[in-house]
């Protein structure tokens, strides 16, 4: 049986006294847990809530989204976490396309549900997670829990549907990614694994919970009954607050937030002192934080995680024996190797495998594959191919196995006939000590059809130049990967709710009016 209630159980079973989760002044034992979740079942299923069906969450972080994943699991019905960052139209589309009857929101989210309900004909029931006065047309959490029975686990299978997971939708409107128990399953099992989670350890939920990343690294920890602390959303001060009075040991972190840790005049390595690992993924680290990062923080175990939605998401690991900075290092720049049980290969544009060395399109299969995108037929069969998710990001393989990202295909700069991935440019660039953030993009240009263009955001009170940043990168890239222009900022770069730049919004200025081609 592969069924994500069983690590909750488990839990339950062998620590039923120890803590399960902390969310400011509120703790609550493995034992409270499991009883919460089951009555809470039990009332989603007088709501309607039967096998299969979509529930919703548009929320913070918070305990209570913890017990809104497993009560509806518990139920028997399937989740549906919807990005905090979206648009009330994208909110109402997620909730159309999934057909979801039951919607969870927080106090944060509470004032866009009118316009929601408008837009959504098969929404009747709204759960209100927060204590405050409940707002008119919604039901109160704590009643639900209350109200309920104790209730049976309804054991899905490994192939029953846990979960709709929408794309970001950097792309048209958002695809719901159909992953089974089996997929979010075995990703919980390796990252167990690969984190050494023990009993005694505990996760903070710094990371956006909607996000797949942050139930892949958390998930296992809740299989050894370890505490789960939270924090409502990302600051550098409720980290380190949360992290230096609860003891924490583990967390994830996107690469947005671990420079924002970095850069910050409250970072403070002794208020940091027992977290023992650090996973980061969802978008590429560049070089110089994380060289920061392992210089200034020597004790971390740190660890990448690379994936996508579509694999659940977990494809490669870099362990923390290759996050080292003298003698042989040449992993570091890597994602390390498959992770067990999924397999890698690298393809030309034939789908044909290419050579170990040679960039193609990251190709991956495994017991984290997803069944496919929801009601999308025809994307389904372009993206899952003879059971191999194509991701759509550049890399290669090396001799050793490791996988190097190049650069998602479709932000690959195409400059006098020569391919550039702006992942490799931004790398060189990060290395500068004046650079905090920093973006590479393609612009128009008439000569080379496009010209590297840098977007920095230079740390408090630098202000490099371009001859500056060029001469820097110059024994780093080859010269046609040297950017022409770069612009400075002092505004964050626009990111995701999954903490990606989003490099569409910085093009648009620049093809306002043209066509970009790049084959």
């Amino acid at each position: 049986m592969t069924n994500l209630t069983q690590f909750m159980n488990s839990a339950a079973d062998t620590r039923p006294n120890a803590t399960a989760t902390i969310m400011g002044e509120r703790r609550r034992s493995w034992r409270e847990h499991r009883d919460r979740i089951a009555k809470l079942a039990d009332s989603l299923r007088k709501l309607g809530a039967g096998a299969g069906d979509r529930v919703a969450i548009l929320a913070l972080n918070s305990d209570r989204y913890t017990e809104y994943y497993h009560a509806v699991w518990w139920a028997g019905a399937a989740v549906v976490p919807m990005n905090i960052r979206w648009t009330e139209v994208e909110n109402a589309y997620s909730l159309n396309d999934s057909e979801a009857e039951i919607l969870f929101v927080d106090k944060a989210f509470a004032p866009v549900v009118d316009g929601i309900r408008s837009e959504c004909s098969k929404l009747k029931t709204v759960i209100y997670l927060d204590d405050d006065t409940l707002p008119d047309g919604m039901l109160a959490y704590e009643d639900l829990v209350e109200q309920g029975s104790l209730c049976d686990d309804a054991l899905r299978s490994g192939e029953d549907l846990a979960g709709l997971y929408y794309t970001g939708g950097t792309t048209g409107f958002p695809k719901g990614v159909m992953l089974p128990h089996r997929a979010l399953w075995y990703n919980n099992l390796v990252m167990s694994k690969m984190s050494e989670g023990q009993p005694e350890s505990s996760y903070l939920h710094a990371g956006p919970m909607f996000h797949l990343a942050d139930g892949a690294a958390s998930g296992g920890l809740t299989a050894v009954g370890a505490t789960h602390v939270f924090i409502p959303m990302f600051d550098v001060e409720g980290v380190m607050n949360a992290i230096e009075t609860q003891g924490v040991t583990h967390t994830l972190m996107v690469p947005t937030m671990i420079g924002m840790l970095m850069n910050s005049d409250a970072f403070d390595p002794e208020r940091l002192s027992t977290l023992q690992y650090l996973t980061y993924g969802a978008s590429p680290m560049p070089e110089g934080l994380l060289i920061d990062l392992i210089k200034r923080l020597p004790h971390l175990k740190i660890i990448q995680g690379y994936g996508q939605t579509e694999l659940a998401p977990i494809v490669t690991t870099l362990q923390p024996e290759f996050h080292v900075l003298g003698g042989n290092n040449s992993k570091l720049r890597s994602a390390g190797r498959p992770v067990p049980g999924t397999e890698v290969k690298i393809v030309d544009e034939t789908g044909a495998k290419v050579a170990p060395g040679e960039v193609g399109e990251i190709c991956a299969r495994g017991m984290g594959t997803m069944q496919g995108y929801w009601k999308l037929e025809k994307q389904t069969a372009d993206t899952l191919v003879d059971g191999w998710v194509h991701t759509g990001d550049g890399g290669y393989m090396d001799d050793d196995g490791f996988v190097f990202i190049a650069d998602r295909m479709k932000d690959m700069i195409v400059t006098g006939g020569e391919n550039v991935f702006s992942a490799e440019v931004e790398s060189a660039i990060s290395t500068h000590d004046s650079i905090a953030e920093v973006a590479v993009i393609g612009i128009p240009d008439d000569n080379w059809g496009e010209a590297i263009h840098a977007i920095i955001v230079p740390k408090e009170g630098k202000a490099p130049t371009t001859d500056e940043i060029v001469e820097h990168c110059r024994p780093l890239i080859a010269n046609y990967k040297l950017p022409r222009s770069i612009e400075l900022r002092h505004d964050p770069l626009p990111v995701s709710g999954a903490g990606k730049v989003l490099k569409r919004d910085l093009r648009a200025p620049f093809w306002e009016g043209k066509e970009r081609q790049v084959n």
